[in-house]
């Protein structure tokens, strides 16, 4: 089995905001185009324009709904490998395909020594390993290893293809070891989570949460405090809500039409 590295001197890896993050996907073809193009082996499709079209992605978006009885909300959550400093799907390749670098920490899959045994998908709790059948090798994200490292680019485009392409800057990547690294402080200052703690295979990628939405409940004592200012206390709640809106615009309408503004 493949040991892992005592340590490593990075933790370079990806911080994914929730919050701003509207399910466009542009990381997730940008990455696809990358790693279709470059020196690695290409990403396989299957069947692409018939009638169950596949095939093999590193990252992948999910769309879910949030309902608290109150409000809802749709949070896009993007998935990846997370390159844990104590990979299991590491641990169990019987080919030391499977591996940690000890100078970054990015975990990679050796496509000559890979024999598609599948052991590393089954230990991945993240699901983040994928099986090229056309190929017979396992996949998975590698941060865009050849091209962060690629002098050849300027200094500001040697970044992950799908942070790169990120029209809301959703994405942003850096050194999780270095706690003045702009993904380590706003890790910290916005509660950075990592997925599946209780494993304990202490991933590097970190999810900034969404922050908590207007509530319904909210928005009531708002329009009830606009209503109460415009004398309209002791109607029904309907009309007081109702009665507060037509003032907060009326208000708005007033401020935004001011030669001060």
């Amino acid at each position: 089995m493949t040991n892992l590295p005592s340590h490593t001197e990075k933790k370079l890896g990806l911080l994914i905001d929730l919050d701003i993050c509207v399910g466009c996907h542009g990381c997730v073809t940008s990455c696809k185009e990358w790693n279709s193009t470059d020196d690695m082996l290409p990403l396989s499709d299957f069947d692409s324009y018939g009638d169950n079209p596949d095939g093999v992605f590193l990252n992948r978006v999910h769309g879910y709904e949030i309902d608290d009885g109150i409000s809802s909300q749709t949070v896009h959550f993007p998935r990846s490998c997370l390159h844990c400093e104590t990979p299991e799907c590491v641990t169990v390749c019987p080919t030391g395909a499977s591996y940690k670098r000890q100078e970054d920490g990015i975990v990679l899959v050796n496509p000559d020594s890979c024999i598609g045994c599948k052991l590393c998908s089954w230990a991945c709790p993240y699901g983040a390993r994928e099986y090229d059948h056309k190929q017979g090798i396992m996949k998975k994200c590698t941060l865009c290893v050849d091209r962060i490292y690629n002098e050849e680019l300027a200094q500001e485009e040697r970044k992950p293809a799908c942070v790169l392409a990120c029209p809301t800057s959703a994405r942003l990547f850096g050194d999780f070891a270095d706690p003045e690294s702009e993904v380590s402080i706003l890790s910290e200052k916005r509660g950075g989570m990592t997925l599946m703690e209780s494993l304990d295979y202490k991933p590097v990628n970190r999810y900034l949460p969404p922050r908590e939405k207007q509530s319904e409940k909210t928005e009531n004592a708002i329009n009830t405090f606009f209503a109460s200012e415009n004398g309209y206390v002791g109607r029904n709640q309907t009309q007081a809500n109702n009665a507060g809106l037509d003032s907060f615009f009326t208000w708005l309408d007033d401020k935004l039409s001011s030669k001060n503004i």
